[in-house]
């Protein structure tokens, strides 16, 4: 790692150049001054804010054309491509009032175009907006988006499922690093903390052509918190209580910058008793403990932008199995129970040249899990270890026509130190060679198309006895994947946007379903692996249409998902250990369906708000049963208002939600039939002056009405166990 970074810091300081300088002005539609607009690019994590003039200055910057964002609270956010041909470029800004914000850069897709020059739909959430849910995990707020669900198991552990699909058929990104920690278990995590997360966006469908394996259903891209601006320091500290679990979450950060050198860092701590239910009980070992910590250095001068990251959590986990026994506020975890920590190293480097830059990723990904049935000792504990790499060259633009080229792979190793196996000791080798390009005519249509190669070849080492429970078979399985997406976006009428695309995406065989040879806990069954698997490989159509103004938006997506060889088990009518024994087979299945959004800001009334959205998916075999796992319809409605109270409350909010779950019926033969219910949650907040200090302060009462239900993915369903009750939460958060 060392040697990395100083190839990609240090290594380069000899093409230093002359400095090149952005400075302006940003003024309103009076062309009076405004103050605290910031300027930013993420590209190089590099920003200011204006000072009482409505003046900025940002300087050691690189020729090429670099994208800058002017936001400013009550503006509609404008982003510029800038190139600075002369050592001083100014570039004066107009922003116009606006309620919506109508458009985000987006990250995660090739060329981080603006949402409205994007060729595919990709949602982009902060994680302040879904903070201010009060949500008490970061995968919780996430399943607040239409087409995101999750896989429960009380409020610790919960998956992410996209529009159906979940488990490895779902990548997740942070960092800008693929994340591994045995995401094939339904019991696995996200392993992630919001804390030093800047927002998330989300790709519905197939992203193999930038991501590779896994990303069949599609992706999770968590952008990191910003670094300061230029030449400053600042501290912030939060605080959240929640009433269900008597709950803490504490947190707190620093970051500074100088002109080249930027630092930051972020230390949390969670701790939460067993969850109450609405009946007045707790579930009995739901309780746990987190701690995680973020750091990141970075550095940049007219040629390179560089920035290195780390990340630890650590997560102590009671895993129920008494459902409601005995009562206590503890939170200190009882067996069984697991531990899990991940530590996540990313260097992100931006190398720039005449026309075109070069794009590299470096990260590598240590997740140990241990399992602990009745002491000290794991019966269970594994460590997987993940090398991951991506480069990506941005031709030169040939007139209207943007090209990419890149390479992709990973080396992970996993290792059992137990006594019990899960998956045998492996190693997995991922190879990928991708390009795309998009091309753009009239300001109004975007053609994007992309081919991609890849190999994916898993190893495992012979365990046990043969004919025992726990022997696994060496294999050595190789598997090869071409894909491809084609999307079209145009302007078919003034603010009125079309999207249409497909593509193609894969998803190779996991260790579990190639070698499984045992009792599967939680299942309650024996699972046997298939080593002939074939790779799953599905074709997916998206329509977008998508309409905003300054007070009404409106968007309708549809998806038909067609998946040839998907994976699942079946039984095969005998007993073993006492347990149904199951196998793994192939099928061909089909997921469809539609998200559809109404967004009102009715003038005069301009501090009112109403949003509705409605989100439906089917997933059917071939043979016409229905695929497991898949959420239930809902309906969500939000009414919000926002105000001003004089000098000392500032972007004031009071938010009243209905989330409207319906009757789950279209279940598989392993699955229980879901009842509907609705919640009732309740928001109030806002940003709180004290003469130099800011409060940023929510309180949220979700499940206000105390209902009792049961999720459909709730991993409890089948003991009956009810999801958490009437929750209170109150958060602070102080800059320093």
């Amino acid at each position: 790692m060392k040697k990395y970074i100083l190839f990609f810091i240090l290594g380069f300081s000899a093409l230093l150049q002359a400095q090149h300088t952005l400075s302006g002005t940003v003024t309103n539609a009076l062309n009076q001054p405004l103050q605290g607009v910031s300027i930013y690019s993420s590209e190089l994590h590099k920003g200011t804010k204006t000072d009482a003039n409505g003046k900025y200055r940002i300087t050691n910057l690189p020729t090429k054309a670099i994208q800058w964002s002017y936001a400013h609270v009550g503006y509609a956010t404008q982003y510029q491509n800038i190139a600075l041909l002369e050592p001083e470029t100014a570039v004066a800004i107009t922003l116009q009032e606006t309620i919506f914000e109508m458009d985000e850069v987006i990250v995660s897709t090739a060329f981080n175009k603006m949402q409205s020059q994007n060729v595919m739909k990709v949602t982009h959430q902060t994680i302040q907006e879904l903070q201010q849910k009060g949500t008490a995990t970061l995968m919780e707020g996430l399943a607040t988006i239409a087409g995101v669900s999750q896989v429960s198991t009380g409020t610790s552990i919960g998956k992410p499922v996209i529009r159906g699909l979940s488990g490895n058929r779902v990548l997740v990104y942070s960092q800008g690093v693929r994340m591994e920690n045995q995401q094939f278990g339904d019991e696995h995590g996200l392993g992630l903390n919001d804390a030093g997360v800047e927002s998330v966006e989300v790709i519905k469908g197939p992203a193999s052509l930038l991501y590779g394996s896994d990303a069949l259903g599609g992706v999770l891209y968590f952008n990191p918190e910003r670094f300061a601006d230029a030449k400053t320091i600042k501290a912030d500290f939060s605080q959240k209580i929640f009433s269900n679990t008597q709950g803490s979450n504490s947190s707190l950060g620093l970051k500074g910058t100088t002109e080249n050198w930027k630092f930051l860092a972020r230390g949390t701590y969670n701790t939460h008793s067993d969850y109450r239910i609405a009946t007045g009980n707790r579930v009995t070992n739901t309780r746990y403990n987190e701690t995680d910590f973020k750091t990141a250095i970075g550095y940049s001068n007219s040629r390179l932008s560089s920035v290195l990251r780390y990340n630890y959590n650590n997560l102590d986990l009671g895993i129920p199995e008494d459902g409601i026994a005995a009562q206590t506020t503890s939170k200190n975890t009882q067996f069984p129970r697991q531990g899990v920590s991940n530590q996540l190293w990313s260097l992100n480097s931006v190398l720039y040249f005449k026309n075109t830059k070069l794009d590299v990723d470096l990260g590598y990904v240590a997740n140990d899990r241990s399992e602990f049935e009745d002491s000290s000792v794991a019966a269970l504990h594994m460590k997987l270890k993940t090398y991951n790499y991506v480069a990506k060259y941005h031709l030169p633009k040939a007139g209207k026509l943007e090209s990419i080229f890149g390479i992709q792979g990973m080396h992970q190793t996993n290792t059992n130190l137990g006594e019990e196996y899960l998956i045998p000791d492996a190693t997995t080798n991922d190879f990928g060679v991708f390009g795309t390009a998009i091309y753009e005519w009239n300001n109004q249509n975007a053609l994007q198309a992309g081919l991609r190669f890849d190999n994916r070849k898993i190893n495992s080492t012979t365990h046990g006895t043969s004919g025992e429970e726990g022997y696994f078979q060496e294999t050595a399985n190789s598997f090869t994947s071409f894909n491809a997406a084609l999307g079209y976006k145009t302007n078919i009428a003034k603010d009125l946007v079309l999207r249409w695309n497909i593509a193609s995406g894969f998803r190779a065989p996991n260790l579990a379903e190639l070698t499984s040879n045992g009792v599967h806990e939680g299942t309650n069954r024996y699972e046997i692996g298939n080593a002939a698997l074939k790779t799953e490989q599905n074709l997916q159509t998206d329509v977008n249409l998508e309409y905003k103004t300054n007070h009404f938006e409106f968007f309708a997506n549809g998806f038909y998902n067609h998946i040839n060889n998907y994976i699942y088990t079946t039984p095969t009518g005998t007993v073993l250990e006492d347990n149904d024994v199951f196998k793994y087979i192939q099928n061909n299945a089909k997921l469809y369906g539609a998200e559809i959004g109404l967004h009102v800001h009715p003038h005069p009334l301009d501090w009112l708000h109403y949003q509705t959205s409605f989100e439906t998916v089917t997933g059917k075999k071939q043979n016409g049963d229905y695929l497991p796992l898949i959420p239930a319809n809902n309906w969500n409605n939000t009414l919000r208002g926002e105000f001003k109270i004089k000098k000392w409350l500032e972007n004031g909010f009071a938010a009243l939600t209905t989330s409207s779950t319906l009757n789950q019926n279209n279940v598989s033969g392993f699955e229980t039939r879901s009842n509907a219910y609705t919640l009732v949650n309740l928001g109030l907040g806002g940003t709180i002056k004290l003469g130099k200090t800011t409060v940023n302060a929510n309180l949220n009462a979700n499940n206000l009405l105390d209902k009792k239900y049961i999720a459909h993915l709730s991993r409890l369903k089948t003991d009956g166990i009810a999801n958490i009750g009437r929750n209170i939460v109150l958060g602070l958060r102080f800059s320093l």
